[in-house]
């Protein structure tokens, strides 16, 4: 009985005291939560700036798009689509002065669907690159850096 009054005493007393404590609603919190969401979501994406097929949907022998266009800082994503094995190779010669095309060249051959290679650009500048199976086919890209 005792342990009974004094619940009901602190349950009063926690009461009192989280009357004075401005409450955030739920749509508040939800409002709170979605844009941090938005907010990653956004950071995320601006880093990634542009996907590129190796390959077009019908077996061509290209990079599709052929040329694409980004920011300083972003990167481009090639994923391996159809008319493997393919590789991503940039030639020294065709890139701006103090990018490195070791780096951002992919020597090994994307040999499944869906294989990727990311490679981030914070040179601006003109990359030309190519696929070295198919180069004698045409296979060649840009990427243009603002």
């Amino acid at each position: 009985m005792m342990k009974s009054a004094m619940m009901k005493r602190n349950v009063a007393t926690t009461m009192k005291a989280n009357a004075n404590v401005p409450k955030v609603s739920f749509v508040r919190k939800v409002a709170q939560t979605a844009g941090v969401a938005a907010s990653t979501l956004a950071l995320a994406l601006s880093a990634q700036a542009a996907d590129v097929k190796l390959g077009s949907d019908s077996g061509g022998l290209v990079f599709e798009p052929a040329t694409v266009t980004i920011n300083k800082g972003e990167s481009v994503t090639w994923k391996n689509n159809a008319g493997f094995p393919h590789n991503i190779m940039f030639d020294e010669d065709e890139i701006p002065a103090g990018a490195n095309a070791d780096a951002l060249s992919n020597e090994d051959y994307l040999n499944a669907p869906g294989e990727t290679v990311t490679r981030k650009f914070d040179v601006s500048g003109t990359y030309s690159y190519y696929c070295e199976p198919h180069q004698g086919a045409g296979m060649q890209g840009k990427v243009i850096v603002k």
